[in-house]
């Protein structure tokens, strides 16, 4: 019997204070391969502890003929580090790596990282598909779009793929593939797209250049099923994770009519810029379920918004903001300190701006600049007045200076930042506060109880303490059998019994961790499916 080709598909470290969602990117190429007749596994490393002996147990059961990373530009060292630990186990196994920062640092990646074979740019569904077919059958690799990899000495460039116009024929992601509880545990959102593409050319983002200029739209219904359908998956919350949900009022409108006609109801959360909203449209959007519209407005100085060509004005901010108010949609902004022209005139501009929006009822927040390969304010630096400090990527979160200006050096940069985290912090000291006094609203407790569970759970998982825990002999019901777990970790972790216990009751009450017998114990276990 001929088995499926498989595949390992792994998903690289990401802290957990990103608010990562599962990864979408990937269930969508598991989903392409899945539909060609392959067999894929997901090892998603920001839930999941690793270590070699771990990743040797895999290959060993599984035995992959290719193993897939992607990689954005802070987590590409560690996606890096688990293939050359692959290619020490499995040096026979192909590798490919895909995502934003390797499709424009290919040529280096492949220079700098023998453990990386091929490097796939742009979209990777048709792709990573093409390439599994292609290797049982030692097919010469320059006929393969899309890729770029190593022959002969010399490294080969098949140039990009033909992007796929009709996003309705793509397979659906293969959300059953990944430890979908361990997010649910942890508070963090699910996401899903109803487009691909950006109109926009910001110098300081590549959304546009990977995914192209002009956008794509699925079929509004079946947007609606995959809504439905992952709505029954228990999360607190969908992000829709468009460039721009807005960039056409009609599909927009259609998606919401479609959810209203059907009586779905979901909280979902949504990205638009402030010149592509109205009332009317906020209003339907807000009737569909939408709770919060985030909008990347950059900059409170117009003279860095026209550098960056943002193409917005801060009466469009002011008045979209207006607007979210009057259709009861929470608005988000998030600012980018350190963009070219950044002078401490510029800076007090924005931060005068975001005070503004704060008395507006506006939450937002700032990031530092990151100028990602493939970034027009990377590729042109010096002309725009940028001094980049480093390419050492894990320092691309964007929370930590990477570039000066001529007037603004890294530290006054990282003073701001830090500042702003100093003045998060203390909110959340008064809300604990106030809990303690009673005067705590339900909304602001929940912040902080959600908070705290979910740093509990995360050491627990990355620990791996209930996958080591030696479980419960006696026949103890769950209740009993949950203190008795919560005092073993105590004594294993920095977190008291009563705290563990709390958390764990709600976990297992919220569908998230069950107990098993096995091997004559009864074990807990994160339900890491569907």
């Amino acid at each position: 019997m001929k088995h499926p080709f498989p595949v390992l598909l792994i998903n690289p470290f990401y802290p957990i204070d990103e608010t990562p969602s599962p990864p979408l990117g990937l269930a969508f190429l598991a989903g392409a391969l899945e539909a060609a007749g392959c067999e894929v596994r997901i090892l998603d490393l920001v839930v999941e502890a690793y270590h070699p002996e771990r990743l040797r147990q895999i290959l060993d059961d599984f035995q992959p003929r290719l193993v897939g990373a992607t990689a954005v530009t802070m987590t590409f060292d560690h996606a890096v580090e688990v293939l050359a630990d692959i290619k020490a186990l499995a040096p026979e196994v192909p590798t490919v790596i895909g995502g934003p920062h390797v499709t424009f640092w290919a040529e280096e990646t492949l220079n700098r990282h023998s453990a990386v074979d091929i490097v796939a740019r742009g979209e990777g569904e048709t792709t990573i598909v093409r390439l599994a077919r292609a290797l049982p059958e030692d097919k010469d690799w320059s006929q393969l779009p899309g890729i770029i990899f190593r022959h002969a000495g010399a490294i080969i460039d098949n140039g990009w793929p033909v992007p796929q116009t009709d996003l309705d024929v793509l397979a659906p992601p293969a959300r059953h593939l990944l430890p979908l509880g361990r997010y649910r545990a942890l508070h963090m959102p699910i996401s899903m797209t109803t487009s691909r593409g950006c109109p926009h050319g910001c110098i300081f983002c590549v959304g546009r250049k990977m995914v192209g200029a002009r956008v794509r739209y699925r079929n509004p219904g079946r947007v609606v099923d995959e809504l439905a359908h992952i709505a029954g998956y228990g999360f607190h919350q969908v992000n829709l994770a468009d460039d721009l949900f807005t960039a056409s009022a009609g599909h927009c409108l259609a998606v919401c009519d479609e959810i209203l006609r059907r009586g779905l109801e979901v909280r979902w959360t949504s990205f638009a810029r402030v010149d592509t909203v109205s009332v009317a449209l906020l209003k339907k959007m807000r009737q569909a379920g939408c709770l919060a519209v985030s909008f990347g407005i950059e900059s409170g100085d117009p003279g860095i918004l026209k550098t960056i060509r943002k193409g917005i004005t801060l009466a469009q901010v002011e008045a979209a903001v207006a607007m979210c108010h009057e259709a009861g949609l929470m608005p988000h902004g998030s600012f980018i300190l350190g963009l070219p022209g950044e002078t401490p005139e510029t800076i007090e501009r924005t931060l005068a701006f975001g005070r503004r929006l704060e008395t507006m009822g506006v939450s937002y927040g700032f990031h530092l600049l990151a100028p990602f390969p493939g970034t027009r304010v990377r590729e042109r630096a010096t002309e725009y007045g940028l001094k980049i400090l480093t390419d050492d990527w894990r320092q691309y979160h964007a929370n930590r200076a990477i570039v000066e200006t001529a007037t603004v050096p890294a530290a006054r940069l990282d003073e701001i930042a830090g500042g702003w985290k100093d003045r998060f912090d203390a909110y959340l000291g008064d809300i604990q506060r106030r809990m303690g006094t009673g005067e705590a609203s339900a909304d602001e407790a929940d912040t902080i109880v959600n908070l705290e569970r979910t740093v509990l759970l995360y050491d627990l998982m990355m620990g791996e303490l209930l996958e080591t825990d030696p479980g419960d002999a006696a026949q103890l019901d769950s209740t009993s059998s949950l203190d008795a777990l919560s005092q073993r970790l105590a004594a294993r972790c920095r977190h008291d019994a009563p705290t563990l216990h709390a958390a764990l009751a709600y976990t297992h009450a919220q569908g998230n961790l069950r107990r098993q017998w096995d091997r004559n114990v009864w074990r807990w276990q994160w339900v890491d499916g569907i």
